[in-house]
């Protein structure tokens, strides 16, 4: 019996499916805005399961645990009623929004060159160490509640790249993919060992999803963060090391990447990566021109401009919706619908029903 989960297993493995799938992401404050609109809440007036509230296929089940070699360390350096700097286990402090959504300002780096990695963070990464994987019985419970619903589960968490940002910041990590090529490999060496070692404990004692996402933004608007050559050197070895881990135990691999990933899906696809997600139109990605590209060697996961939706133009909703649809099956392409980004407040609760809506009359292959 066909299932969300046999579909987007079908999906993920580029076989036939009866349909496409759908998902996606909110910001925290839309769901709270969306609920002064319509949308349901639970019993502490928070905002309901989005996944269960709109029929989606998809759902992660965990896979976090604490990355940072200072373990559980947090120090708030600075606070306002509005924001707080919180200086994390890898000396990073980094500016949050308290009271909104939004994507943290890079303050202050202590990890400044090698001979600190070495002398005062990188001792702390080199063995497993189970206290750092969040509730293993958590993981195992949600896994066996989402599965009891028919869905497609995943895991997801950051690898090197975006870990090595928040712990040395961008001007540290381009600097040093230039001049000490050796600190950048030693690195990602060290964490490739810590992720498989605690990503094993969790796969085998909390449960083996369906799947995994790797939370790796590579690029920006229009330009990836470094280029190609450098990051074919530096980094996509360790990604195809990792994705070798994760197949050893039939996971299929979602790379999600926001910004522009375009330069990079050569690179991407020889990694092994199964599927991409969210395929950002406003960084500069054309879903439909990957799709032609691409269909045969990635499943391929978002690419609707989510500032379509902010028009509150049904006409045009609709008009995108079918536009990109279409155009996935006229590629042959795997397809799962979601936005480009997180839906964002300036969407509507009854525009992303409508949405919903357009995607179901047309999803069926």
């Amino acid at each position: 019996m066909e299932n969300s989960r046999t579909i987007v297993d079908a999906l993920m493995r580029r076989k036939k499916a009866p349909r496409m799938a759908i998902m996606d992401n909110f910001w925290g404050d839309a769901l709270t805005q969306w609920t002064r609109q319509g949308y349901p809440a639970n019993d502490k007036g928070e905002p309901a399961d989005v996944v269960t509230h709109f029929g989606f296929d998809l759902a992660g089940v965990g896979g976090w645990f604490d990355l940072f070699p200072l373990k559980g360390f947090s120090e708030i350096v600075e606070e306002t009623d509005e924001w707080k700097v919180v200086r994390n286990g890898a000396g990073a402090s980094l500016k949050w929004w308290k009271n909104k959504s939004g994507t943290p300002e890079h303050v202050d780096f202590r990890m400044t060159s090698r001979e600190v990695w070495e002398r005062d963070y990188r001792p702390h990464v080199l063995e497993l160490d189970r206290s750092r994987i969040h509730d293993p019985e958590w993981h195992k419970t949600t896994l066996a509640q989402r599965r009891e619903q028919g869905l497609w589960t995943h895991y997801g968490n950051l690898f090197v790249w975006e870990n090595m940002r928040q712990s040395m910041g961008d001007v540290c990590l381009y600097e040093s993919m230039a001049l000490d090529k050796e600190w950048i490999h030693d690195y990602n060496r060290v964490y490739t060992d810590f992720f498989k070692n605690h990503m094993r404990v969790l796969l085998e004692e909390s449960g083996k999803p369906d799947g995994v996402w790797m939370y790796e933004d590579l690029g920006y608007r229009d330009h990836t963060f470094c280029s190609p050559a450098m990051f074919a050197e530096m980094i996509f070895p360790y990604f195809r090391e990792m994705i070798e881990f994760y197949h050893s135990y039939d996971l299929p691999v979602t790379l999600h990447s926001c910004g522009l990933v375009e330069p990079l899906l050569d690179m991407i696809v020889e990694a092994g990566f199964d599927a991409l997600h969210p395929m950002e139109v406003k960084a500069g990605n054309d879903p439909l021109r990957i799709a032609r590209k691409y269909a045969d060697k990635l499943t391929l996961i978002g690419g609707l401009d989510e500032r379509v939706l902010e028009t509150h133009d049904r006409a045009r909703i609709r008009a995108e919706i079918t536009r990109i649809i279409q155009g996935m099956k006229s590629a042959g392409a795997s397809y799962i619908f979601a936005s480009d980004h997180s839906i964002s407040t300036n969407v509507d609760y009854q525009d992303y029903l409508y949405a919903v809506e357009v995607f179901r009359e047309q999803c069926a292959y």
